[in-house]
């Protein structure tokens, strides 16, 4: 479409894309600057390339835009891509300034959203943006069209060789900077790809040239495009996707908005589809939403171009692959030997998959069949009449062998009968709950919900769907564990134990990803409730009660958790035994639960010797138990016993436990504990190793709870580490998820990350009243279980701010009792360390060298570090500088060796200070200050004021004045901002704070 119109809307903002869009940016300026680019643009339908490429045509003003999008009924026609990127009706050159576009016949040059492309609708749904992209790319009428000197009939007629395109290019580049946009370029002709590819990849052979390529996921790796640079789309995060949802509706209720973004997956084509389908009443919340949000229509609608063009028994094959991998929609695909067996028995021909194969529909590794898209796996299975999606699941039921794939066999006969079949459903129970059955828990939850279906009775339904959501949770699937759990409440009223089981669930979620509160009080509920019907569960749950309590920070009702027996609920009418036995999830035997409550409930109460013997039982039973939850609680009893090289064993082998059995919801919280250990033992770079994949985990599994403590970690370890953009980030993420959800234990690791970050910079006053609440007695007294650690860390700071008074030496004394636990290896040697800041100066030394030894016991390099950083600071300040540089060199070294690199930077100063040469030296101007000199001068370059200068340097403010005018009158500079520029700029990147 060519078009005079001279002024062209602003495309409105692409949720997310920040990082694409910077890419495009960066093509076109290389296009104004004279030199050529190219980028190929790659990815799933909907995405969002077709937006992409709008935007970048829309936004270059420099010179020409070629723009076309491929029209796939012209795909057989040889050179019919060149002749819609090159044939258009010139009109006059467009007035100064103005970008000139040529847009081909099929270019979209109206609302995306609106349009159907002029090849027809399989065109339209091909396009990654699909029908419904108008909130990407809303209409953007192009300017006027330049004249250009290129024949399209001689180009129909005798066709172009490769090189033809790339001399095009050249003689339309030299009138001034090109831009070339070819959308879904995959879709056209052979010989016009070849030109394409040709061209884009010599285009550094031609100036003022850019290519800007769009191609399926599929087809990135097709020899026409081979070497070419490549942007990948991915799927939107939540946060984009949650700011394109508010582009569309304005504001949905939270419900639906919910909803939404969980059905869209990441996919703004469709998440803008299931907002076209609903009405202002269902987007309201006022009327209920159809089921499923995301139908077949729907599906197909956004991804399902390439379904249009297959045959149809290539479409009959598909969908047998589809219904075989519903079994296991996170598997590595579908059996392609039974998928073939079943294709035979209907009379299909297995070579009817080479073209869903050709179009990037399906793909076969080894003995597996997939279709990785999970939209188009879905718009496979949904877009088929049910019929025909019960007859699938007929074949494949009929070929499969009833005794080696019980569970399989039965679900595919389950997923064809056509109504209630409690024979059916009863077996079908029976096989997903039975242990003798290899399958993961997704399987057996989907095997559950289906048999739940098929059952008559209210009770039993109500029991399988509970079992069904207990199965989705062990997989990571909590969303899908709530739906189960609502559809359960109903038929689970009039019966305790399917009440409490309903409440263990939802307790055990929430515990998760939610008020720990809440969690706390569910768990109780449940307790109570499967007392006397279900010990084993009934114990469980009050496990997970005192793991809430104690995420809360609540002492007491931890102790109550584990306490004297819960008085019983009010017990409903008996349920029939029939209707529970194996629909319920197997319980795992209580050996060692005895123990591991027994031995808590004395730490907790203060009785750690008592602990000893039932905690110390747990441990070894644990070197050869391999189920992941008993690990979990021994790992937690290595650490209440201070031994934590055992706690790192144990949760390491709890993670490998809960790996090997596909345990998705378990795997964070391993993670999770595996990394606090390996923090405790002074291993940061495994701590953050395991914390960054155990986030990656917990928000895969929908776990914030867990993430908020991965976030803690990992703020402990950036507090080491000295980064401080990690430090802030993860801090901020801990607290914005543990305020409202009630966690203390990860509130208080946050705040604690942040201290010692204050304090690694030289901010002692800062750090002491950032700790000080949380290690002095008080209503906002820190977390029970991390308290006593952090009591080093406040000494050592009120004490180099100057408030070493009554208060820190309470804090000492209580520190050295709950050293004499031997909860904690480091505590000795911490403890003498406190010591020795607070002593007179004949009785520190003592203290000192008396922590160096305690730990060479205990290890852990970096404590050790802080301590010979404090002696050399504590010996240099006796003016004793040649045994202060021994200790100095030794701390920087094991600073440097642990990647603490802004403690190691406070050793460099302290070794300047005594005259000596540090590994580091300042380079430039710089160099010609003193020791001194260039210590204050550091600190001013932070912002600090003369006052706060001379109390982190242990000097007064006088002297500060008299070395900052010198300073001043070497670097010849004349304010506190020139001399914070100068200093940034010649430390930058490792400018970091100075010593204390």
């Amino acid at each position: 479409m060519i078009t005079t119109q001279t002024t062209a809307a602003q495309p409105a903002r692409l949720s997310g894309r920040d990082a694409e869009l910077a890419a495009v940016a960066a093509l076109s300026e290389r296009v104004r600057s004279g030199r050529s680019g190219v980028l190929l643009v790659t990815g799933e339908p909907g995405l969002g390339r077709t937006a992409l490429l709008d935007r970048a045509a829309a936004g270059f003003g420099a010179g020409t835009v070629l723009h076309t999008r491929a029209a796939p009924a012209e795909r057989h026609l040889a050179h019919s891509g060149l002749h819609a990127l090159l044939g258009g009706a010139p009109d006059p050159a467009p007035p100064a300034g103005q970008a000139a576009v040529v847009r081909a016949p099929g270019a979209a040059s109206s609302p995306v959203r609106a349009a159907a492309s002029p090849a027809g609708p399989a065109a339209a749904a091909e396009s990654p943006a699909g029908p419904a992209a108008a909130a990407a790319s809303p209409a953007v009428p192009p300017p006027p069209v330049a004249p250009l000197d290129v024949p399209p009939a001689d180009v129909l007629r005798t066709g172009l060789p490769p090189t033809g395109l790339l001399e095009l290019l050249r003689r339309t580049g030299a009138r001034g900077p090109l831009l070339v946009c070819v959308d879904d370029a995959h879709l056209w002709d052979p010989a016009s790809r070849a030109a394409l590819g040709f061209a884009a990849r010599r285009a550094d052979a031609v100036p003022s040239v850019g290519l800007l390529l769009s191609v399926a996921a599929h087809r990135a790796a097709d020899p026409d495009f081979t070497g070419l640079p490549v942007l990948r789309l991915a799927p939107l995060a939540e946060h984009a996707m949650a700011a394109l949802l508010d582009d569309l509706t304005g504001a949905a209720e939270p419900l639906v908005r919910e909803e939404l973004l969980y059905a869209a997956e990441g996919n703004p084509a469709l998440l803008t589809a299931l907002v076209d389908r609903l009405s202002a009443a269902q987007l309201a919340g006022r009327a209920p939403l159809p089921r499923p949000l995301a139908d077949g229509p729907v599906l197909t609608r956004v991804v399902g171009g390439r379904l249009a063009e297959l045959p149809a028994a290539t479409r009959d094959l598909l969908l047998l692959v589809a219904a075989a991998h519903e079994q296991h929609p996170d598997g590595p695909g579908a059996d392609a030997a039974l998928v073939l067996r079943a294709a035979r028995a209907a009379g299909l021909d297995p070579a009817a998959l080479d073209a869903a194969e050709a179009a990037g529909v399906a793909r076969s590794d080894d003995n597996r069949v997939r279709i990785d898209d999970p939209l188009m796996r879905r718009a496979v299975r949904l877009g088929a009449p049910l019929s025909r999606r019960r007859a699938a699941h007929t074949l494949l039921a009929a070929v499969l062998d009833g005794d080696r794939h019980r569970l399989a066999h039965l679900s595919h006969r389950a997923l064809a009968a056509d109504g209630p079949d409690t024979r059916l459903a009863d077996r079908l129970a029976s096989a997903a709950a039975a242990p003798d059955v290899r399958a993961r828990p997704l399987q057996r939850s989907l095997a559950f919900a289906r048999s739940a279906e098929l059952t008559a009775t209210a009770g039993a339904r109500a029991a399988r769907l509970t079992a069904a959501a207990e199965y989705a949770r062990l997989a990571g699937r909590p969303r899908r564990a709530r739906e189960l759990l609502a559809a359960a409440r109903e038929g689970a009223a009039a019966h305790d134990a399917l009440r409490g089981g309903v409440e263990l669930v939802c307790g055990t979620l929430a515990l998760r990803d939610g008020p720990v509160g809440d969690a706390h009080e569910a768990l109780l509920l449940a307790a109570a409730l499967l007392r006397h019907r279900d010990p084993e569960g009934a114990r469980g749950a009050r496990f997970g009660a005192m793991e809430a309590a104690w995420a809360a920070g609540d002492v007491p009702s931890c102790v109550a958790a584990l306490g004297p027996d819960l008085p019983p609920a009010a017990l409903g009418p008996d349920l029939p035994p029939a209707a529970l036995g194996p629909d319920l999830p197997p319980a795992a035997p209580s050996s060692g639960d005895d123990d591991f409550r027994t031995g808590m409930l004395a730490a907790l109460s203060g009785r750690f010797g008592e602990a000893r013997g039932p905690l110390g039982r747990v441990l070894d039973r644990a070197g050869s138990d391999d189920d992941p939850v008993r690990l979990l609680r021994a790992g937690v009893a290595a650490l209440v016993l201070g031994d934590i090289a055992t706690a790192c064993r144990v949760n390491a082998r709890a993670l490998a436990a809960a790996r090997a059995r596909d345990l998705a919801s378990l795997v964070p919280q391993a993670l999770e504990h595996l990394a606090y250990a390996e923090l405790r033992s002074g291993r940061h770079a495994r701590a953050r190793a395991h914390a960054e994949e155990g986030l990656r985990a917990a928000h895969h599994a929908g776990q914030r709870n867990v993430a908020a403590h991965h976030h803690a970690t990992l703020a402990l370890v950036a507090s080491i580490e000295g980064d401080a953009a990690a430090l802030t980030a993860h801090t901020d993420a801990a607290l914005a998820i543990a305020g409202p959800h009630g966690l203390a234990q990860a509130a208080a690791l946050a705040e604690w990350a942040r201290a010692r970050a204050d304090l690694g910079r030289g901010l002692a006053l800062d750090a002491a009243a950032r700790l000080g609440p949380l290690v002095r007695p008080g209503h906002r007294r820190g977390h029970f279980a991390v308290r006593m650690l952090m009591v080093p860390c406040f000494v050592e700071a009120a004490v180099l701010a100057g408030e070493g008074g009554d208060g820190t030496a309470t804090a000492v004394e209580e520190f050295a009792l709950w050293a004499d636990l031997g909860a904690d290896p480091q505590a000795p040697a911490q403890l003498a360390r406190c010591r020795a800041l607070l002593a007179p100066p004949a009785e520190a030394e003592a203290f000192y060298t008396y922590a160096l030894a305690r730990h060479e016991r205990a290890g852990g390099d970096v404590e050790r570090a802080r301590t010979l950083l404090l002696y050399g600071k504590w010996l240099r300040r006796r003016r004793r500088p040649r045994e202060a540089r021994g200790r100095l060199k030794d701390a920087l070294y094991a600073f440097e060796r642990a990647g603490a690199a802004v403690w190691a930077e406070q050793a460099r100063a302290e070794l300047r200070a005594t005259g000596a040469a540090a590994a580091r030296e300042t380079p430039g101007p710089l160099a010609s200050l003193t020791p001194q000199q260039l210590r204050i001068a550091r600190c001013v370059a932070e912002g600090a004021t003369n006052r706060e200068v001379a109390q982190r340097l242990s000097i007064s403010p006088r002297t500060v004045d008299h070395h900052l005018r010198n300073a001043f009158a070497l670097l010849g500079v004349r304010s506190r901002v020139e001399l914070a520029r100068l200093v940034s700029r010649e430390e930058e990147p490792n400018s970091v704070g100075p010593a204390t």
